[in-house]
């Protein structure tokens, strides 16, 4: 008989209701399957650590958000945010759904071209749009959203250039009540600067102003926020139309939406406080139907939602390399995740759940990457149940921004699986090597030889 591990005893104060000073009661569950194959069979096929991407969890949850949408209001459209998760693979999953692109650099443009995605489909949003990206985007047709003054006289150079009447739309930023405002990108809707836009454009000739545009921050806990600025929108485009008796065809909100993540420093968990879609979509169809907008000339509404819809569909699989003890008695598990490839870990609370069954004791550990520097922190504190060497872990809601925004510094990039509606694991992206990241480095002659 295997002899039982000893774990020393702890008194813990356990909390049924709500949570006070102590904290709520730790009900963990271990994940050790995810869309019905084991977390512990992909580990050993594909290696650790492992991002998991459930496409069946992605139409589920793009599905919730347009029946949201679409019971609320007669005309909406969907454009998937690259900058939230570029693999391919990804992009085409929202793409086989409905959605349009929307990108924020040449080379999104460039990806969602090769992905298939008609120019008429592609909405270019940011402030950096080189005049080859801009003469391509007009060229295919694109939706442009004009950021700042500079690109609307390079818009206008471009489009007697080449003989083209371009589709812009320009971006508005506006005080929707919360603070700070996110008022670097686009023209300000209080001070007049939207209208000095608006004007220059209608007044020019050369551009079809077809849309406005905004998109008023990120991770935003108020969906009434959305609201205000669907209201603000709204106004312009009623001013558009009473002044030069133009129609605005569509008013795109842009993103910003929660997922279930829970944010540092929250005193409750982001899955029972963040608003939904149901609550977003209230607040911005009820301030869109209850303009002046005539019964028959609503304009399409335009949802760059990225985070919403793919953050909880993404996991990190990982595994254990050690248990340690800080000098204060704290326990610390290190584990083979890091923060070059977990960005989020600097905003978010992940939850952690071990991926093999485990023994009801559980205490409060920081959980420490592999990188050999301080910054390197997964979770600062979260109460967990002993892991030991070797033994497998679940981080959950990770699939925003963590493809996109990840570093290969001291240690490569993994791999990343896709779990398809057959239940099949995908190969979408492959770990990196010394021979990938080297391939791109030149050595001067003078260096090739040295003795030691």
């Amino acid at each position: 008989m295997e002899k039982l591990r000893y774990e020393r005893p702890i008194i813990r104060k356990l909390e049924s209701a709500m949570p006070n000073k102590f904290g709520s009661r730790t009900e963990l569950l271990p994940k050790t399957h995810i869309d019905g194959v084991a977390v512990k069979e992909l580990i050993d096929n594909y290696g650790s650590p492992l991002f998991v991407i459930s496409e069946q969890t992605i139409r589920e949850t793009f599905q919730a958000e347009k029946k949201a949408f679409t019971t609320r209001y007669p005309k909406v459209q969907f454009a998937w945010s690259y900058k939230t998760n570029y693999l391919n693979a990804v992009c085409n999953v929202f793409h086989q759904e409905g959605s349009w692109a929307e990108v924020v650099s040449g080379f999104e443009y460039e990806k969602a071209l090769k992905n298939g995605v008609s120019g008429k489909k592609i909405i270019f949003n940011g402030p950096d749009k080189t005049e080859a990206d801009l003469r391509k985007a007009i060229a295919n047709d694109s939706l442009i959203h004009i950021d700042h003054l500079d690109e609307l006289y390079t818009i206008i150079e471009l489009a007697g250039d080449m003989k083209l009447k371009p589709r812009v739309a320009i971006r508005v930023n506006m005080d929707i009540g919360v603070y700070p405002m996110w008022d670097r990108f686009g023209f300000n809707y209080e001070n007049g600067q939207a209208w000095d836009a608006l004007n220059k454009i209608m007044r020019s000739d050369k551009l079809e102003l077809v849309g406005l545009h905004t998109h008023i921050g990120t991770f935003m806990l108020t969906a009434q926020a959305y609201g205000t600025a669907a209201y603000k929108l709204a106004d312009l485009a009623l001013g558009v139309q009473k002044k030069y008796k133009h129609k605005i065809k569509y008013i795109d909100m842009g993103g910003g939406f929660t997922s279930n993540n829970t944010l540092k420093g929250a005193y409750l968990p982001g899955a029972d406080t963040n608003p939904g879609f149901e609550d977003y979509a209230e607040a911005i169809t009820s301030a869109l139907i209850n303009s002046d907008f005539e019964p028959g000339d609503l304009p399409l509404l335009i949802l760059e939602t990225g985070r919403a819809l793919i953050d909880d569909a993404g996991y990190l699989l990982g595994s254990v390399i050690t248990n340690k003890r800080l000098s204060d008695g704290r326990r610390n598990t290190i584990i083979d995740v890091g923060v070059n490839i977990l960005f989020t870990a600097f905003w978010y609370e992940h939850k952690v759940t071990p991926a093999q069954e485990f023994t009801h004791y559980a205490e409060d550990t920081v959980l420490y990457g592999p990188l050999c520097m301080n910054i390197d922190v997964i979770r600062e504190n979260v109460s967990l149940p002993l892991m030991n060497k070797g033994d497998h872990f679940v981080i959950h809601s990770v699939g925003a921004y963590n493809m996109t925004q990840w570093m290969q510094f001291i240690t490569l990039r993994p791999k990343v699986i896709m779990i398809g509606t057959d239940g099949e694991a995908h190969l979408i992206r492959d770990n990196e090597s010394l021979e990938s990241i080297t391939s791109h480095e030149r050595m001067p002659d003078h260096l090739k030889k040295f003795e030691l």
